[in-house]
């Protein structure tokens, strides 16, 4: 549909970008985030008709001057004219802002704070900021650099508070759409959801479903989205070769209400955060150009919840759930992979991993489990130490690593003996005012065998950090 927007024009903006990733939280970049959020509020935004431009869609560098070119000179420079550039937040807090300029009001920073407070976003406030050395500007330059403008700064989370990121990774294009939906009741313009079509012709749906007519404007991946479907079904109704369309050609829609058509040789993949081709490439054991293929792209940019086809292959990667006490090393070696195979395909930067976190295992062959762990030696370790921790003695380390002296050097690795002696340790996740004495007594161990386990420096503890705990000696 088409309805000018009301003479209101959009200019998305994806914060930060290249050489500038913003606001960083372990893997996660405040830019990534940034250029999902505009990705995906542009496109809602051509769809519900409005005019829109973005300053960028992919992972480019943008100077001042070139961000700037695009909010003022793509539409003019005029109150009619909203810019909306999207941000992600950190230094603890928790929740969504909106920044809005000294020139305009509240109205529609409340309605968009407002409207992601609906999807479940800690609301914290709208409000305007000052230049320090001259309070009659903007602190922002988006701001105040675009003098006549309706330029909003949109924080949508704090990358670094946990409860945030979360809702971050989950939920942000929910948080989105919100926002999509209160501009388009601040400028008056019908919002529909996502899926929606307003527009289906009148035509009721016989056998083999809708017809629709192609319009100016319209793409393949326009109309798909429009009906709930992919390209590929499209392409297969309509014995498409090609992605060309002309006006006022007519292309047949399945019902609604009865299950998309999917080729027999594909399989569907709901993209999640973090993903792009190349990583569900190598999950699915096939390549990026036939993703692209299959997909009909016209980018290599995906969306969170976006429906891929993925051609099925004989061979597929295994998902791994990560368990307290595992290690990068150790997964590989059950698995008969290298440790560097599952960084690439995870797209993992260090070898930290988090329980209950998903791996995907490139196919190998699957080791049956053996008579003993693998222990990479840290600074200061000593056979001794090491020993002591596992309740085994200095001789049957050196006997199973065939070693002639108790030299050790660090990232070492050693084949430890199961003790059968000892039951496995225990894992304690620290809560709010638990204390290393109180933690011991309650497992009847003592402080110091905790420490070691652990390797702590000192005995301050971090909430939801995961403790180590002895196991239990038994008699037999």
């Amino acid at each position: 549909m088409n309805n000018n927007g009301n003479g209101y024009r959009i200019v998305v903006d994806a914060g930060h970008g290249g050489n500038d990733p913003g606001a960083i939280s372990g893997n996660l970049k405040e830019k990534d985030l940034t250029l999902e959020a505009a990705n995906y509020m542009y496109d809602r935004f051509k769809e519900l008709g409005v005019p829109v431009a973005i300053t960028r869609d992919d992972d480019t560098t943008l100077s001042r001057a070139e961000r700037l070119s695009t909010m003022t000179n793509t539409f003019g420079n005029d109150s009619k004219v909203i810019v909306l550039s999207n941000h992600i937040n950190a230094g603890g807090g928790e929740g969504s802002e909106v920044i809005y300029p000294l020139r305009t009001d509240s109205t529609l920073p409340a309605m968009i704070l407002d409207a992601i407070g609906e999807e479940g976003q800690i609301k914290r406030k709208y409000y305007q900021r000052v230049l320090p050395e001259d309070p009659t500007k903007d602190y922002y330059y988006i701001m105040r650099e675009t003098p006549n403008t309706t330029a909003l700064l949109i924080e949508y989370g704090f990358i670094d508070n946990p409860n945030d990121r979360r809702k971050l990774q989950n939920n942000l294009l929910n948080y989105v759409e919100a926002v999509v939906r209160a501009v388009c009741e601040f400028i008056g313009v019908p919002y529909t959801k996502p899926g929606e079509t307003p527009n289906i012709p009148d035509n009721p749906p016989g056998a083999e479903g809708y017809t629709y007519t192609v319009k100016a404007g319209d793409t393949l991946y326009s109309i798909a989205r429009k009906f709930n479907m992919t390209v590929q079904e499209l392409k297969i109704l309509n014995d498409l070769t090609s992605d060309i369309l002309s006006i006022g050609q007519v292309l047949r829609i399945p019902n609604l209400e009865t299950p998309p058509l999917v080729p027999d040789n594909l399989e569907e993949y709901i993209v999640k955060s973090g993903d792009t081709l190349y990583s569900i490439s190598k999950m699915f054991n096939t390549t990026v150009s036939e993703l692209i293929e299959f997909n009909n792209l016209p980018t290599t940019i995906l969306s969170i919840g976006q429906i891929l086809k993925i051609p099925k292959n004989e061979a597929s990667n295994i998902i791994y759930v990560v368990k307290a006490g595992d290690t990068l090393y150790q997964i590989a070696r059950n698995y008969g992979v290298t440790v560097d195979e599952i960084k690439k395909l995870n797209n993992l930067t260090s070898d930290i991993l988090s329980i209950g976190q998903q791996l995907y295992i490139p196919e190998g062959t699957i080791v049956e489990e053996t008579d003993y762990e693998v222990y990479q030696v840290k600074p200061g370790d000593t056979l001794y130490s090491i020993a002591k921790k596992y309740n085994i003695t200095p001789e049957e380390i050196k006997e199973k690593n065939g070693l002639t002296t108790n030299l050790l050097t660090i990232n070492q690795l050693l084949q430890i003996p199961v003790n059968s002696k000892t039951s496995e340790n225990r894992t304690y996740i620290i809560k709010a005012g638990d204390t290393l004495y109180q933690i011991a007594n309650n497992f009847d161990v003592p402080v110091s065998e905790i420490i070691k386990l652990n390797n702590l420096t000192s005995t301050n503890l971090k909430i939801g950090d995961m403790l180590l705990i002895p196991g239990e000696k038994l008699d037999y």
